[in-house]
């Protein structure tokens, strides 16, 4: 019973960065998003998630487990209750990035106990198999899920849905988990504080960057304050005695290659649901379920190429499916770059994402183990800590870029669009236009489908650079490959 409370909470959290993906269309009609500004919706969770990730797990040590633990699932489902209420964009991002806060208290401690709830040996070892499952089949659950629920129901489901779960939760948890000793220790909000305004910053900059364009007085100056408090937070790290960021877990090369590894890779993964959830929505006219079912093979795939490392890592190493698996993550992007207005699921997307799929299940595990290869145990958390932080704060950052370009390319793509369109409309058409800015299909379509392309394209480039890193910069000693051979792989970052 206190596993399926801590599974719970984390599936609760893990589905809620999916389980609105397949709203974003509804989300967008109904509180007036343009597309480039829609991305804030996923932005604004896991940013405040990834950015307060280490501390939620800081507090957790300091305050006490099971109190903290409780603590953030009460936000979480009070931050969703306000989400499924809002009224208009500023209600639901705000109400987004307070989920993230929940998120980012309860996801830390409720892995952290399961190493106090559960003895050290196969029973700790189940719970953690259990915990990684959990985390890998979250992204699947949201999306079906979330087809689920706006098809039956309506878009403000997928955050109300949380409320009766978090609640369930809070009450199971006193009675099934123990709580944990309480540790001295200093909170390090200063550096919390800078390292989400300045990534807040840095995101705000790009999205700016792809509706008012590079010389906006906004977009230079958003970025110039990223620069200013991104390196404040680093000052306050080296000089802080318990830093949010242990900076020095960066010394060591294969860590410090692993974590940009993710960040491209999360990148990568990130605009990959978010674009082709809109595409497969709006250009091939799936519904909200349907297109809930068409992303179930990607989770499936996933788990199959987690499955391949872990069983060959102790014969060849990680760095070979590090490398591997980015390649083939870069070639599925690459293959998505060619769907048009044209393209259908099984011809256009479905292979792709298969390819893709596949390589990001191999870097899973890989990238798992090398951020927590030659960690101390006081140390441990911080090294997993960091790489589900460096997945989140990635995942947020890339969008953006990608969005960036997206909004670059659909803004040329409209220029050639509208001529066409101004000789074909109606008088109706040509005032709903004039009213609206928005060109009806299929125009939108043609304009839209080079977007996501254009995205596409940018994320490949992510991703190679992500095999570029793990050929170069990735070194596999042999103390490592006897390591694996003496032991099987953790709970992965997803």
């Amino acid at each position: 019973m206190a596993l399926l409370v801590i599974a719970s909470c984390q599936l609760m959290v893990v589905l809620d960065i999916t389980i609105v993906n397949i709203a974003l269309p509804h989300i967008q009609s109904a509180l007036d998003f343009s597309t480039t500004s829609l991305s804030w919706v996923v932005n604004a969770y896991t940013l405040t998630f990834g950015g307060l990730l280490l501390l939620g797990g800081r507090a957790g040590d300091i305050l006490g487990r099971r109190r903290v633990f409780i603590f953030g699932v009460l936000l979480f489902a009070l931050a969703s209750l306000l989400g499924g209420f809002a009224q208009n964009s500023g209600q639901l991002l705000g109400a987004r990035a307070l989920q993230g806060v929940g998120g980012a208290i309860a996801s830390p401690t409720s892995l952290a106990l399961i190493s106090t709830t559960f003895r050290e040996g196969p029973e700790r070892n189940r719970a953690f198999g259990v915990f990684a499952a959990v985390s890998a089949g979250g992204g699947a659950i949201g999306l079906l899920a979330g087809g689920m629920l706006v098809e039956w129901l309506d878009w403000r489901w997928v955050l109300f849905v949380n409320v009766p779960i978090g609640l369930l939760i809070v009450l199971a948890t006193p009675r099934f988990i123990r709580e944990s000793e309480r540790h001295p220790g200093r909170f390090d909000i200063a550096g919390a504080l800078t390292s989400t305004a300045g990534m807040v910053l840095l995101v705000y900059g790009f999205i700016r960057a792809a509706q008012e364009g590079w010389r906006d007085a906004l977009t230079l100056a958003s970025f110039a304050g990223a620069v200013v408090v991104l390196a404040a937070f680093i000052m306050i790290e080296r000089r802080s005695k318990q830093p949010i960021t242990p900076l020095h877990m960066f010394a060591d090369r294969n860590r410090a290659g692993t974590y940009g590894i993710m960040l491209c890779l999360a990148a990568a993964i990130f605009g990959m649901f978010f674009f082709l959830t809109l595409f497969v929505q709006d250009v091939l006219g799936f519904s909200p379920l349907a297109a809930g079912l068409a992303f179930l093979p990607v989770s499936a795939v996933i788990a199959v190429g987690a499955g391949l490392a872990s069983r060959f890592l102790p014969v060849y190493g990680p760095k070979p499916f590090m490398v591997v698996g980015a390649i083939l993550a870069a070639a599925g992007l690459a293959w998505l770059t060619l769907t048009d207005v044209h393209s259908t699921y099984a011809g256009s997307v479905l292979g792709p994402m298969l390819v893709f799929s596949l390589g990001m299940g191999m870097e899973f595990v890989s990238l798992t183990l090398m951020a927590l290869s030659n960690v101390s145990t006081p140390e441990t958390g911080a090294a997993s800590g960091l790489l589900n932080a460096t997945q989140q704060v990635g995942g947020s950052l890339g969008l953006s870029i990608l969005v960036t370009m997206y909004g670059t390319a659909s803004t040329n793509e409209a220029k050639e669009q509208i001529p066409d369109f101004l000789r074909q409309a109606t008088p109706a058409e040509r005032i709903r236009f004039e009213q609206t800015g928005q060109l009806p299909k299929p125009w939108s379509d043609e304009i839209l489908t080079s977007g996501v392309s254009a995205a596409f394209i940018m994320a490949a480039i992510f991703t190679a650079v992500a095999a570029l890193i793990a050929l170069v910069v990735i070194q596999v000693r042999p103390s490592d490959l006897e390591r694996l051979k003496g032991g099987g792989a953790g709970p992965g970052p997803m």
